[in-house]
């Protein structure tokens, strides 16, 4: 389904087609959650999902709302609506992915948020390259609007400071959030031994397993 919904925006000219494909899977996942799936391979494998894992609905919408908005193919007006898109794609995503791993915990949550919204950051700034050959620019329009640069400069392929300044304030956001999860984690950790900041298990990094398998996985690496 993750696959079908990211594909949606790339593969259509109309927006009305994108909207008939989103409305759907909005269907098929109410559908699923009525016992009544859809017969599509795809819709038949999420129905015995939710039903085996007992999946949260609310992800699902969320994930195809937010889609949906993105086919107005516009820019972000700031960093805080490409971290708000980033939330209710991929930092949902993350949260089914601890659903299916039995992990419900609201610490799994936390750090899930953050590293869903680097992800979707850092996604972001990846796919720039190929949107700009499509004559396409999404970066944030407060952050080029601060550094004085234009979305043609981006389709130019240009590489001044300014452009790369950009860049930089983006991905530093990304890094933020990052830096935020191990944070979290090491309080987390001093607290349960009540702050003994010389007990061994301070020492010993956090796997946070079922997102680090997760992660792996996107990246590929095992």
């Amino acid at each position: 389904m993750w696959n079908w919904l990211r594909q949606i925006k790339d593969s259509v000219t109309q927006k009305t087609t994108g909207l008939m494909r989103m409305q759907f899977w909005r269907e098929a996942v109410e559908d699923i959650y009525c016992d009544n799936p859809p017969h599509q391979p795809v819709a038949t494998e999420l129905w015995r999902a939710v039903k085996r894992h007992n999946l949260t609905k609310m992800w699902f919408l969320k994930i195809i709302d937010e889609r949906e908005k993105n086919l107005d193919d516009r820019p972000y007006r700031n960093i805080q609506e490409l971290e708000t898109y980033a939330e209710n794609t991929q930092s949902a995503l993350l949260y089914l992915t601890l659903e299916m791993l039995g992990v419900r915990d609201i610490h799994a949550d936390h750090a899930a948020s953050h590293i869903g919204k680097a992800q979707g950051i850092v996604t972001c700034l990846r796919a720039t390259p190929y949107h700009c050959t499509r004559q396409k620019v999404f970066l944030p329009m407060d952050i080029c609007m601060l550094h004085g640069v234009s979305q043609e400069d981006f389709i130019r392929g240009k590489q001044e400071k300014n452009v790369r300044d950009v860049i930089y304030d983006i991905a530093s956001q990304a890094h933020v959030h990052l830096e935020h999860v191990a944070l979290d984690v090491y309080l987390q950790n001093m607290r349960k031994v009540d702050f003994n900041i010389f007990h061994p298990s301070l020492q010993k990094k956090s796997t946070l397993l079922p997102l680090h398998l997760y992660i792996r996985s996107w990246k590929k690496t095992y």
